[in-house]
């Protein structure tokens, strides 16, 4: 496997203006909290209704933060509290009596239009048209550069 610095170095291949980059900074973790939302929204079979802690959005960031965790464990530490931050967002609109659903689909179509924009000024295709796995990249991306400002290694 690749090491986190490989990785961000290629996804920064297709990341170099500042306008792209800036558009990047809001719609990546926005586009990751909508994910979370999505899943956090599809229904329970009535086995994981009985443990209220569980539901689609834990099952599905379970790979993924194996897979931060491979590629580096400080990072994973990072992406496991911006995946709480998400859990608990989608908590809390839930208990505020929005539908996480449609509010999930609404950004996640919004921040896909500006990320398409952003590479279209870029001059450069997203980097997950290359390889899938790039989407997992993005957030890790955000996390990592926040690590360096902080002088955190990764």
């Amino acid at each position: 496997m690749r090491t986190a610095e490989q990785w961000f170095s290629e996804y920064g291949e297709s990341h170099q203006n500042a306008t792209n980059k800036a558009i990047h900074w809001v719609a990546v973790p926005l586009i990751y909290l909508t994910v979370v939302g999505l899943f956090w929204s599809i229904p329970q079979p009535e086995w994981m209704a009985s443990l209220p802690w569980l539901n689609w959005a834990i099952v599905a960031l379970i790979p993924s933060m194996l897979f931060y965790m491979v590629m580096s464990f400080p990072l994973a530490l990072g992406m496991i509290a911006l995946s709480l931050l998400c859990l608990g967002a989608c908590s809390a609109l839930e208990r505020a009596g929005q539908s996480v659903f449609w509010w999930s689909l609404g950004v996640f179509v919004v921040m896909w239009i500006f990320q398409f924009v952003g590479h279209h000024i870029e001059g450069k295709k997203p980097s997950f048209f290359k390889d899938l796995q790039f989407l997992l990249i993005g957030p890790a991306w955000v996390i990592g550069f926040l690590y360096r400002k902080l002088g955190i290694s990764y």
